[in-house]
């Protein structure tokens, strides 16, 4: 491949994890999707095969490996004993039966044994997942899934529940986390959208909103109010084994007082499994809850611990999605917005349509690309798809029997500021050239700043910062800081007053000392985004040697530029917008003036585990594990998996015929190990 090959993929990368970023974001953490599950799974399925297809382009910490979003700190924060992670995604028999070929390689299977494991069923509720740990049989405290490995906790909340047991009947592991769903039945949420109306208030989207935001509730009298039920499915973190099957842990749910879902089933072989796919699916719509597929697990419990986790997600449970629903609608005018970046993204504005239980209104129709090639046009009957969330995918138009209106010509001036557009070869964004003099650029970098990654500034939001903006009190980010100059104004506009006001300026004090990666991301330079920023954050520490390092590297052959590139996941692409961002004067002074105005707290070093900073390789054959498991393991460990050699090598692994690999790490003087030693490395007991 040639450069530009190169930097396109990297690009489209970097584009791909940033978006996965904020949907999961706008998900799990502020219960509003902004995109259907379908264009979520084609976005992950999509970075996957690029990783896949490009080896160099993942990076430790990738958003693929990410799980929810960061715990709201309005709520008090709990780690998991156990993360809770999630599940990758099937949609066809095709797709499932090489799920159980993959896990029957890496357990050393072959076909008839692979047809022989036995799984459970579980239909997959859409609502939010929940923790409950108990000790001595009480319950201690319940939390939300958070970002997998820090939970909120709610559990005054959950006590208001009536499926949600304070006390476990009969014996139970001394301390035990129960997993499980909050979700709410479609008859309650059709009557609670009924009453929020009659009172004034904005109704629910969906069922799934409608439990994270009745348990999401600062005050645990409104969830109590509120009609929400419980699934247990799952098992975190048990101070004793209580099972040998899942199926079984499945009746201690039962005997302890828990619902599980009526419909789950124990699966004999895995080829039976279409069956009641089909059987299913056919009875979706009668069931009196949403649900967006099946969860199937392997039953044995020993087989799961054996096959572990891949990044977010088991390798021995996997989701099978069902269809998106569909509907007809009319596409009643095409809008552009433009972004912080200056990316003009295209917004179909709908005749509001029923779609699965859920009226929507709009639909993203992501570049001109994608218009020209569905050739969409305002006036046209289309079909719209969802899966369970709010904005629908437009599938392409329906015929009519009359003349459609003109095709949508996307423009070349930008709509606020009327500045050329352009689209850089091999970018399928078209953007405004107008930079910080595009009042629309402004603006959205704004919001960006105090969004929740960035500074959540507690009552500095989307509304308030277009406000702010336009009547003159905040035209860059260090102006947020210097409002309290102009407090009397804010007091005179309506709807603050004296007590809003203090509030706001006691939020804007308490974001004055930030974390360095926060800071980063909050500035908004292109594909910086909460991962990238946290991986230059963990790589220069402070910003100090953020600033000094990036400046040095604007020198072409310099010692920096080198140790930029060098950073693993910080390709070419990002290093350029890195140095265009420093190269105008109007960034470097926003950095001064911010600098003047705020703590930048030095990033805090990851935890290390005990084959933390090596580089593993493993050659010849392992006969005591399959070579993706004893990946797994050492990757769990810390350690990071190569195929290939090289000085950089910390370890390499001999299996028997180590061949060509083990010569190469004798001539280069590199550590080594049999298979015995690997064990004995990874803390495994002796093989038998």
């Amino acid at each position: 491949m040639d450069d530009t090959t190169v930097d396109r993929h990297a690009e489209e990368h970097a584009r791909l994890s940033t978006l996965i970023a904020r949907w999961n974001t706008a998900y799990h953490q502020n219960d509003a999707p902004e995109v259907s599950d379908a264009e979520y799974d084609s976005a992950r399925r999509a970075l996957i095969a690029l990783e896949e297809a490009h080896p160099d382009l993942k990076t430790q910490g990738s958003v693929l490996d990410e799980v929810g979003a960061a715990p709201d700190t309005a709520f008090g924060k709990q780690a998991h004993r156990v993360p809770m992670l999630s599940l990758d995604n099937v949609f066809t028999s095709e797709e499932f039966e090489s799920f159980v070929a993959k896990a029957a390689r890496f357990l050393g299977l072959d076909s008839k044994a692979a047809d022989a494991l036995a799984f459970v069923a579980e239909p997959k509720i859409d609502g939010l997942s929940i923790n409950l740990t108990y000790r001595h049989g009480k319950l201690l405290r319940g939390t939300t899934r958070g970002d997998g490995l820090v939970g909120e906790d709610v559990t005054a909340n959950l006590l208001t529940i009536a499926e949600v047991p304070r006390a476990l009947s009969g014996e139970a592991p001394e301390e035990i986390e129960i997993r499980g769903e909050i979700f709410m039945a479609k008859a309650d949420f059709l009557a609670l959208n009924e009453t929020m109306l009659a009172q004034g208030q904005k109704p629910f989207a969906n069922p799934r909103n409608a439990a994270a935001g009745s348990l999401r509730q600062l005050d645990p009298a409104v969830t109590a109010r509120r009609p929400l039920s419980l699934f247990a499915y799952a098992q975190g973190h048990a101070s004793e084994r209580c099972a040998a099957t899942h199926w079984a842990y499945l009746e201690k749910l039962r005997e302890w007082g828990f619902v599980v879902n009526p419909l789950s089933r124990a699966i004999a072989h895995a080829s039976e499994i279409p069956a009641y796919i089909e059987d299913l699916a056919r009875n979706r719509a009668s069931l009196p809850y949403d649900i967006d597929g099946v969860v199937f697990k392997l039953d044995d419990l020993d087989l799961q611990t054996r096959l572990g986790f891949a990044g977010r997600a088991p390798r021995w449970a996997i989701a099978w999605k069902f269809p998106s629903e569909q509907a007809i609608t009319r596409l009643e005018k095409i809008e552009i917005q433009v972004g912080r970046t200056g990316a003009l993204t295209p917004t179909a504005h709908l005749e509001p349509v029923n779609v699965g239980g859920v009226i929507v209104s709009r639909a993203t129709l992501h570049n001109e690309d994608e218009i020209t090639r569905k050739d969409v046009r305002p006036g046209d009957l289309v079909r719209v798809q969802r899966a369970g969330d709010v904005i629908p995918q437009i599938l392409g138009p329906v015929p009519e029997d009359k003349p459609r209106g003109p095709a949508f010509v996307f423009p070349t001036t930008c709509p606020v500021c009327h500045s050329l557009t352009e689209r850089p070869e091999g970018e399928a964004v078209r953007r405004c050239t107008g930079g910080l003099t595009c009042e629309a650029q402004v603006v959205e970098r704004l919001i960006h700043f105090v969004s929740r990654q960035a500074f959540d500034i507690d009552g500095l939001g989307e509304r308030s910062i277009r406000e702010f903006h336009e009547i003159g009190l905040i035209d860059k980010p260090g102006d947020i800081f210097r409002l309290h100059e102009k407090a009397d104004m804010i007091r005179a506009r309506e709807g603050w007053g004296e007590l809003s006001t203090r509030n706001l300026l006691r939020a804007i004090e308490q974001r004055r000392s930030i974390a360095f990666s926060r800071f980063l991301f909050g500035l908004g330079i292109r594909r910086i985004g909460e991962r990238n920023a946290q991986l230059l954050a963990r790589h220069y520490q402070t910003y100090e040697a953020w600033f000094d390092a990036m400046k040095a590297a604007s020198l072409i052959g310099s010692d920096d530029r080198l140790a930029l590139g060098s950073i693993m996941g910080i390709g070419e692409s990002i290093v350029a917008d890195l140095l265009a961002f420093f190269a105008e004067p109007h960034n470097l002074s926003t950095l001064t003036d911010l600098r003047n105005e705020l703590t930048i707290e030095a990033e805090a070093r990851p935890e290390e585990g005990p084959l933390s900073g090596k580089t593993i390789v493993f050659t010849g054959t392992l006969h005591s594990m399959t070579r993706p498991e004893a990946k797994a393991i050492a990757e769990r460990l810390g350690a990071q998996v190569s195929d290939s050699v090289s000085k950089k090598t910390g370890l390499v692994v001999l299996g028997e015929k180590a061949g060509s690999k083990a010569k190469k790490a004798a001539e280069l003087g590199l550590e080594t190990c049999d298979e015995a030693g690997w064990r004995e490395i990874a803390g495994l007991p002796p093989a038998n």
